[in-house]
């Protein structure tokens, strides 16, 4: 009876470390009094187990205390831009200039009291951005005279509720969007305190280059020893596997993948035990697949106009990939099969994806979510289907009974770092 009994409370242990995990690799930073309140409480009992395995495994760091849990995962490609923030409400894309407003909204509340509202803030952030001249240097201009410029704010400000930095007292952003009124905001500081990722200040970095900044204010000396060399690769290979739908060999440089070749066997086991993710290892690459779908932030298949679209396309492109192997389709053919598809579901799909035009958007879009995951490449002559997405190829029923979709869930982890 005991020792059933210690095994039940082992596999419970185990469990809340699994979902403690995924739930950091999903939302890197959790707020104890926010929607996310459980996975924080996970995160703070196992917080000495956690700490321990991501520090030894891809060298991040976790801070945890009563009011957050903040894991800073440094991405090992810093070039990466296919995993941009998002407004959680309208689900768009944070741009260059969204991105500016974000960190100039940052630094206004730094200066707010307790308690700030919108239009507080857009005035500060209309002051930042005034007194900055590198920001007009650049082109980013933000003084309220547009509308796009107030709605860029309300991007910034969505996310910043989403993160717990803001919490929503009274009002709505679109009543400030449509200067029918104003909103009111607890400022989170402890989360507010703990948004920035970076190892050394970005004011203390000379380099005015974009990539040598980015890696200036990441950077994380290592002994240049065997063993220094040997963990440098392991944890850039185990942020690929944690972060990246697949990890393609032929991207590694041949240190990386003689080390992985070597290695692999271990590193994808601990990351399996630690957070459920499944391993698939194929000749091409190695994937740690999210079946359960919640540790990471874009999924095939996915409800929803957008969701029905990208898997259709990425069927289109599996079947094409095994016709012709190794050959890229053009976008304009894509848009035509992407207008077809419209045509054919017009009944249950968004009415904006039959107008004029609509096809073009809807498919650039959708190529940006299959490139998001790995599963496509953009190359010179179109898009280049990559061997993983053959899974969504059609294949015949052993019984006759017509065509199906072999896809199963992909799932790529991202979101802020």
């Amino acid at each position: 009876m005991s020792g059933r009994h210690e095994t039940a409370s082992e596999q419970a242990v185990f469990a809340e470390r699994q979902t403690a995990l995924r739930a950091l690799l999903r939302h890197p930073l959790l707020a104890a009094a926010g929607r996310h309140s459980a996975e924080a409480g996970l995160v703070r009992r196992h917080a000495t187990w956690l700490r321990e395995w991501l520090a030894r495994n891809p060298a991040w760091t976790l801070q945890v205390d009563n009011e957050v849990a903040r894991l800073r995962k440094t991405p090992a490609d810093l070039s990466d831009g296919t995993r941009p923030a998002r407004d959680p409400s309208s689900n768009t894309e944070f741009n260059r200039r969204r991105y500016v407003v974000f960190c100039l909204a940052l630094a206004a509340l730094e200066r707010a009291d307790r308690q700030t509202t919108l239009g507080k803030m857009a005035e500060a952030v209309v002051a930042f951005a005034a007194a900055d001249p590198a920001l007009a240097a650049a082109g980013i201009i933000f003084d309220l005279a547009s509308h796009d410029q107030r709605r860029d704010l309300v991007h910034a400000t969505r996310l910043l509720i989403e993160l717990c930095v803001l919490v929503r007292i009274h009002g709505d952003e679109q009543q400030y969007l449509s200067a029918q009124g104003d909103v009111l905001y607890n400022v989170n500081r402890p989360a507010l305190a703990s948004i920035l990722n970076v190892k050394r200040g970005p004011s203390t970095v000379d380099d005015t280059d974009l990539e040598a900044r980015l890696a200036a204010i990441v950077a994380e000396p290592l002994p240049a020893t065997d063993d220094g060399r040997n963990r440098r690769l392991r944890t850039r290979l185990t942020r690929l596997l944690l972060d990246d739908p697949v990890v393609y060999t032929d991207a590694l440089d041949a240190e990386s993948l003689a080390y992985l070749n070597s290695q692999r066997a271990q590193i994808v086991r601990q990351i399996a035990d630690a957070t459920g993710l499944i391993p698939e290892i194929r000749r091409e690459g190695v994937a740690m697949v999210d079946v359960r779908g919640d540790a990471t932030d874009i999924g095939l298949p996915e409800e929803g106009t957008e969701g029905h679209l990208t898997l259709l396309l990425a069927e289109y492109l599996a079947n094409h990939a095994r016709r012709e192997p190794g050959t890229p389709v053009p976008e304009s053919a894509l848009c035509r099969h992407t207008a077809r598809l419209a045509t054919e579901h017009r009944a249950h799909w968004r009415k904006d994806i039959a107008e004029p035009g609509a096809e073009v958007r809807a498919t650039a879009t959708t190529i940006d979510r299959l490139v998001a995951l790995n599963l496509v490449r953009r190359t010179p002559g179109g898009v280049l289907p990559l061997a993983p997405i053959a899974r969504y190829a059609l294949a015949t029923l052993a019984d006759g009974a017509g065509p199906r979709s072999r896809g199963a869930r992909r799932r790529r982890r991202g979101g802020l770092r």
